[in-house]
Order: C-alpha cells, then structure tokens, then sequence
C-alpha cells in the first residue's frame, strides 16, 4: 500500500471509525490537501471498494489547503433525514428531503461552500440527536449538558452509550491498522489491486 493511501486509512479510522462501522450515519474529515495530491483517485477506489459494504466517499468542501470529506452509508442517512421531526426540521431549514439524500447533500454542499454562517444542522446528516442539534443552534454551542463527540443539550445518558461505542470503534479501527491490516480487510471489502 502507498504511503499516501496509508495516512488516509489513518484519517479514516481516527475520524470516520462511528460511519465505517455502522454506529453513525457519516462522519467529517478535514484532509490537507497537500498531503493528498491523488484524493480523487483513493476516492474513486474507495467507493468502488466499500459500495457494497453500504459506504460512500465525496467532498463537500474544498479550499486552497484543505477537503472536507464525508464519509456516509447512503441508505442510513437517507432514513436518518427522512425521520419525521428530522425532515420536518430540515424542510424548513429549505433542504428537499422529499428529492431524496443526493439532493440533501447538494444543498449542504452549497451552504459550506456560500461563505455564509456554518450550516450546523450537518449534525443531522452526522447521526446527532435533533434536541442537541437544536440545542446548539439555539444556544451557540454554550451550556452544554455534555461535551464529547458532540454537544449534547438533550438525553446524556444515549449520548454517553454513543460516545463509548464510536470509541470503541476508533480503537479497534486503529489497532487493526497498527496490526498491519488494511482498512479493506478490517471492513472485509474487496482488496485494492498493487
């Protein structure tokens, strides 16, 4: 394996483990741009890869220094968005929900990308519970109830059975990893050709 596919399994692990595993609908991962000159192509392969394992790979933002990648099951993502109060809260935030999750997507792409306020309802597309999604938006990230892989404003308790478990997940990602197994293997995807 190539070095640079190497350090992006790195990333992956370290920051994705919740959505790799499928504990979280998707999870954000904030690449330097420099240290992956071929990203496109490990994006391509990755999904080529992982599609059957109920995994996708796309950008959401790109600037001079660095990518934002989500990391998601589309299947998982779409019914999280599509729960009732979920749907309702992101209609009238003027995401299409009924156009289905590639839509959805479009509409976060384009908030991150507006040079607007931050879109904090990506929560939402990360599996958070929408009372701490609120909770933020209206309180600015202040008074937190707990603070972990989110801020958690409504039930501590689910969010701390959450928080062990996407870290427990992490761990074995990276331990696997460490053990000197591909990503690939530890998902029981179809390896990458040499």
């Amino acid at each position: 394996m190539c070095a640079q596919a190497a350090a992006f399994e790195q990333a992956l692990a370290l920051h994705c483990a919740p959505a790799l595993t499928a504990l979280a609908p998707a999870n954000l991962v904030s690449l330097p741009a420099a240290e992956f000159p071929g990203l496109s192509g490990l994006l391509e392969a990755y999904n080529a890869r992982l599609s059957a394992k109920g995994l996708a790979f796309t950008p959401l933002c790109q600037c001079r220094s660095r990518v934002l990648l989500l990391v998601y099951r589309p299947a998982f993502l779409d019914s999280r968005l599509k729960e009732r109060h979920a749907a309702r809260y992101l209609v009238g935030l003027g995401y299409p929900v009924s156009q289905g999750l590639d839509a959805c997507l479009e509409v976060l792409r384009r908030r991150l990308n507006g040079g607007g306020d931050f879109p904090h309802e990506i929560g939402l597309f990360l599996g958070y519970p929408l009372a701490d999604v609120v909770g933020f938006c209206a309180l600015g990230g202040e008074c937190a109830k707990l603070s972990g892989h989110w801020k958690v404003y409504g039930d501590v308790d689910y969010a701390k059975r959450c928080f062990r478990r996407f870290d427990e997940s992490r761990a074995a990602l990276c331990q696997g990893l460490a053990e000197g197994r591909t990503l690939l293997q530890l998902l029981g995807a179809v390896p990458m050709a040499a």
